[in-house]
């Protein structure tokens, strides 16, 4: 594979992805675009063998049809959102569906990247490398914190508590703020407190590595890219106490 940077940083391998979608000859043509380019891909036929194989295998990234019988692709990802494991697994849509609605309802379901039927090969492969590099690039900043002087972000947290307690920050924007799922909110508000990602994995009875993915979830959700400014952003929407 050329692209050393989709390398998964956790294992040295390529990033694994998931397809989801009802019609073989779609399926079968993704499936080699991407596998030229050095992608694993598995592949289901609907979104209940979706849902099935995401946990038993924990993929990269999952690119899913909307349209299916069964299970369709916002059935999908609410049960991807609301699950421990899958919750920060970044999705991608793969729909005929093109209309300026249809990729409003996507994103706002909490959906990564939306790309219509028809596509051509080298955006489709350029798209889900960005969303997989942008996904190990807030890992790692998720991770960062780890090993974090929490002191120092306490010190952090309180300054930030202190200028909007005094109107001294910039007056929220009349934003349309994001949808968190009970588990996202969960993070926001331990990470608001200053806590380590340890201790907050200790708190949700849950792995580090889950405690990352959410980070970065919510990094994607704020448009933030570090804990200061997730903090910011939280407390200055109120969406923390």
């Amino acid at each position: 594979m050329s692209d050393s940077s989709l390398l998964n940083t956790e294992n040295n391998k390529a990033p694994r992805l998931l397809l989801v979608d009802d019609e073989p000859g779609m399926r079968n043509a993704v499936q080699a675009y991407l596998q030229d380019d050095g992608f694993e891909v598995l592949t289901a036929v609907d979104g209940i063998e979706g849902f099935e194989k995401a946990q038993q295998v924990l993929p990269d990234l999952i690119i899913t049809d909307v349209m299916m019988p069964r299970c369709d692709g916002y059935e999908l990802l609410k049960k991807l959102r609301d699950d421990e494991r899958l919750g920060g697994t970044p999705v991608i849509f793969l729909t005929a569906k093109g209309m300026t609605i249809d990729r409003t309802q996507g994103y706002q379901a909490g959906v990564d990247d939306y790309i219509p039927k028809p596509f051509d090969p080298d955006e489709l492969v350029a798209r889900v490398k960005n969303v997989v590099n942008r996904q190990e690039r807030l890992l790692r900043e998720a991770a960062r914190f780890a090993d974090a002087d929490v002191g120092q972000m306490a010190k952090q947290i309180t300054e930030i508590r202190s200028m909007l307690t005094k109107g001294e920050a910039a007056a929220s924007k009349n934003i349309e703020l994001p949808n968190f799922t009970p588990r996202e909110a969960s993070v926001l508000q331990l990470v608001a407190e200053g806590l380590m990602n340890k201790e907050i994995a200790r708190k949700l009875e849950t792995s580090i590595r889950n405690v990352e993915k959410y980070v970065s979830r919510l990094f994607i959700k704020t448009g933030t890219s570090s804990r200061t400014e997730l903090v910011r952003y939280a407390l200055e929407n109120h969406l923390v106490v």
